[in-house]
């Protein structure tokens, strides 16, 4: 008995189709090129998903080194201050508080000392 697959293909180039809306040109049109172009966007958001943690820790220790500056030491040195003082803040909270709470930042900064 032959298998007919039209309702299986369908659903399967639709739900690929749906997922290339959005893409310019024949990717929105042709399942050949809309399969291609949502799996590399799948592999691409992927990937993204952990350069962003990646470039979201440089941006805290920016900021943290741009305000223990201001406090007149180096990032370095007080990242080693807050581990030998047994201060578990983590860089994504410090930068907040550099941030949005000088006062607390300057707080932190001089427990350290």
């Amino acid at each position: 008995m032959r298998v007919k697959r039209s309702v299986t293909a369908r659903n399967r180039h639709k739900k690929i189709l749906k997922q290339a809306k959005g893409m310019q040109h024949a990717r929105t049109r042709s399942y050949r090129l809309a399969k291609q172009a949502v799996t590399r966007a799948l592999q691409y958001a992927y990937r993204d998903r952990r350069n962003r943690r990646r470039d979201l820790r440089g941006l805290w220790i920016t900021r943290i080194n741009a305000a223990v500056r201001l406090e007149g030491t180096t990032y370095g040195r007080f990242i080693a201050a807050l581990k030998a003082k047994n201060i578990d803040l983590d860089r994504k909270i410090l930068s907040e508080l550099a941030v949005s709470e000088p006062a607390a930042f300057t707080a932190v900064v001089n427990a350290t000392k």
